[in-house]
């Protein structure tokens, strides 16, 4: 339960309002009554202060539910040292889903907020060049860690909603660095982005070959599926 600042609480050292307590507040009171009751309103009650002391953080509730993703993007699991790329994979995979079943409101937002947006928030951009590191340091081509990531879709983020737009498009991040930091900060982002071919034929504009896409998927999932049954 968030707790609600009362009149005897007044006469207690509050601690200074920050981005981080907005948001922080914002997630328990998402956990507690779901998203679509989050109000700026509520989160100023629940912190104690006015409205319009939370602007100075949070310009809008757009702004607010992207920091709020960082939040929880932050609660997964860092990569696993010491060991093959399909076991890092696989247990930061299932740390990110047990962030999602801790806030049952989050895959909903994390897919709507990404497809909103030219690019995903700071922290997933991170968490998806890390993941793509991971993949690399494994010994995959450029060409098949495009494809994984693609196979594995939304599952990098603990569910199973197809997450990635390959066209341009959605908000524009006015506070974007530009093209030569964000190479910097993401590289293996970066370096896929130079690398994968596109298709403008594609059913989805400007993006990846979506039918080459899904029968990939789909013949790697036969494939797997064949595997077991000679195993069985």
């Amino acid at each position: 339960m968030v707790a609600i600042t009362t009149q005897a609480d007044a006469a207690q050292p509050r601690a200074p309002l920050s981005r981080g307590r907005v948001l922080s507040t914002a997630v328990a009171l998402a956990d507690e009554g779901g998203v679509e009751a989050l109000s700026m309103r509520r989160i100023a009650q629940a912190l104690g202060v006015v409205p319009m002391a939370l602007y100075k953080h949070v310009a809008n509730k757009n702004e607010l539910l992207d920091g709020m993703i960082d939040v929880l993007v932050g609660e997964i699991d860092p990569p696993a040292r010491d060991t093959g790329w399909q076991t890092a994979v696989r247990l930061r995979v299932l740390s990110a889903r047990r962030m999602l079943l801790r806030h049952p409101w989050a895959s909903e937002v994390i897919e709507a907020r990404t497809k909103a947006r030219a690019t995903p928030t700071p922290a997933v951009m991170a968490y998806l060049d890390s993941m793509i590191g991971i993949f690399r340091a494994g010994g995959f081509s450029l060409d098949l860690v495009h494809h994984a990531m693609h196979v594995m879709g939304s599952r990098l983020l603990g569910f199973s909603q197809e997450l990635f737009q390959d066209s341009p498009g959605g908000e524009p991040d006015p506070d974007a660095p530009p093209p030569e930091e964000m190479a910097a900060r993401y590289p293996h982002i970066t370096e896929l982005a130079m690398a994968v071919a596109h298709d403008e034929g594609s059913v989805v504009g400007s993006g990846c070959d979506d039918q080459f896409e899904f029968e990939f998927a789909l013949d790697l999932t036969l494939d797997g599926l064949e595997r077991l049954r000679g195993t069985a």
